[in-house]
């Protein structure tokens, strides 16, 4: 068994991964940059270990000093997270090297499944559909022009490394070919240092749905159903649930048993997550499929997908799949990676009741979703029936410039998707945050839109209103502000300011 773990990463996810080792008897090592000294991980965890200056190149993306840390604290094992070292080849590589146990796959089959043309060539081997596309072995522009035509406009063209939507180029008409070509490397090899380049048939308007699957040393593979994740803003997430309200139950055991297979065809050991597109516009003999709740059933059962990419590492929204199964993934990990069974079979994961997520984020919807930095004057987390709030921030703590401004998920869960989208919205509601501005107004104008309340959404739903429903926000005030603008013009402004939860008194989080 492990006996101690150095965490590999920072904020919320860092604070998930030490309570699962307090909860299994597993002593927990923090790493810390020079802006995180003061951060909860650090407090959270049993002991911590400084790795440099505040900027993620010098710290926590630095293999040497996380290696460094881990012997010094006298760490038998790692967990890297996500983000940061995650899915880093030369990272689980150098663990293993260092005789770490790595809480992920192996650094093989990271490698494998991290190349999204090997990746795509193992599922389609194993007989799993991928959108049709090809990866030419002519690089040049005009070997990728040509494969462009082969495969038939609108395409994508796409990096091989990476994700996130970087390197990646949409192309409706010949005339930019060229140009995303040249942009879509360029891009490629900035973010990546790898220029290599595939192409595929772009699907309209699909659902993104990803698959939980995870696998131990002894031939146990199982999955934990669905997460939908079709709401999504330059394909990062903003919104995850699960069930999906775009599968039947025919389509979500035809989607789950691929994902085991290419789970198996891997190789693939601990947790995991394959990801799909679906395509419920796709006619469908001589039914076209709807949206939810106007579909024809026996063309949603036969709806085709697509795989797209596996995940190898825990995703930020394993909280929903945790909600709905009733399962403890992060536990799972750490027994799996100490070599034992996962702790359930398939026959005892069911779903139950429905869960919603919401990423938090310290940025601007109004001006670009500019990122913001600063002190949080004011932080308090809701606490109400069937909601869960993981963050790794604090009242009066500082959002960095130096990372990622994501600093809370809010999680509602309840019997059915209405009451989790009624408890979530009323969550939001209830989260004050001064000193910084942050996206809540916005995920709000989201959870209200007609089309997201009927689960009628797909990929391109933030494109087509997004912006509008940004510029929406802009024009309002919430409650809390208001009251803190109003005390401020009164003669106790100057402590109002000093003690900014004084001008919380005529706030009421449940009106809108």
């Amino acid at each position: 068994m492990i006996s101690r773990l150095l965490v590999a990463n920072r904020g919320e996810i860092a604070v998930r991964i030490v309570r699962a080792c307090r909860e299994i008897g597993i002593e927990s090592v923090a790493v810390y940059s020079d802006a995180d000294s003061r951060s909860p991980h650090v407090a959270a965890a049993d002991r911590a270990v400084a790795i440099g200056p505040a900027p993620a190149a010098d710290s926590y993306l630095s293999i040497p000093r996380l290696i460094d840390a881990a012997r010094r604290s006298g760490a038998d094992a790692v967990h890297p997270g996500y983000g940061f070292l995650a899915e880093n080849t030369a990272f689980a590589a150098a663990c293993a090297g260092a005789g770490l146990t790595f809480v992920g796959p192996p650094a093989a089959v990271i490698a494998r499944m991290g190349s999204k043309i090997d990746a795509r060539r193992l599922a389609s081997g194993a007989g799993v559909p991928v959108v049709p596309g090809e990866t030419p072995e002519d690089q040049s522009d005009d070997g990728l022009r040509t494969a462009v035509h082969r495969v038939g406009l609108p395409a994508l063209v796409k990096a091989s490394a990476g994700g996130g939507g970087k390197g990646m180029r949409r192309v409706r008409d010949a005339g930019e070919l060229d140009e995303s070509i040249q942009a879509a490397r360029r891009e490629a090899v900035a973010a990546f240092g790898d220029g290599t380049l595939y192409v595929e048939r772009l699907v309209e308007e699909p659902r993104h749905v990803e698959v939980q699957v995870f696998a131990d040393d002894h031939g146990g593979i199982v999955h934990l159903f669905e997460r939908d994740c079709s709401v999504q803003r330059r394909h990062q997430k903003v919104i995850e649930e699960s069930p999906s309200p775009a599968l039947t139950s025919r389509l979500r055991a035809r989607i789950t048993e691929a994902a085991v297979t290419v789970t198996r065809a891997a190789q693939y050991r601990n947790a995991g997550t394959i990801e799909f597109l679906l395509d419920l516009n796709r006619e469908s003999g001589t039914a076209r499929t709807a949206w939810a709740g106007h579909r024809v059933p026996d063309a949603a059962d036969e709806a085709p997908f697509y795989f797209l990419e596996m995940n190898t590492r825990l995703q930020v929204e394993h909280p929903v799949t945790e909600q709905v199964t009733g399962v403890d993934m992060v536990r799972a990990q750490l027994l799996v990676a100490a070599g034992e069974r996962l702790p359930w079979t398939q026959a005892d994961v069911s779903q139950r009741g429905h869960a919603i997520e919401a990423r938090i984020y310290a940025e601007d919807p109004a001006h670009g979703f500019l990122p913001q930095a600063g002190r949080l004057l004011l932080y308090r987390e809701p606490r109400l029936p069937g909601v869960r709030v993981d963050s790794g921030v604090t009242e009066g703590g500082e959002v960095s410039i130096y990372y990622d401004p994501m600093i809370a998920k809010v999680i509602a869960t309840a019997e059915t998707r209405d009451l989790a989208l009624a408890r979530l919205t009323a969550a939001l509601r209830a989260f004050p945050v001064l000193g910084l501005r942050t996206n809540i107004p916005f995920l709000l104008r989201v959870l209200e839109h007609p089309r997201f309340r009927k689960g009628a959404v797909d990929t391109g739903f933030l494109d087509r209103e997004g912006a509008a429903l940004a510029e929406a926000t802009a024009r309002e005030i919430p409650d809390f502000v208001r009251a803190a603008a109003l005390a401020h013009d009164q003669p106790e402004s100057q402590s109002a300011i000093r003690n900014p939860q004084s001008a919380m008194a005529s706030w009421d989080p449940w009106q809108p």
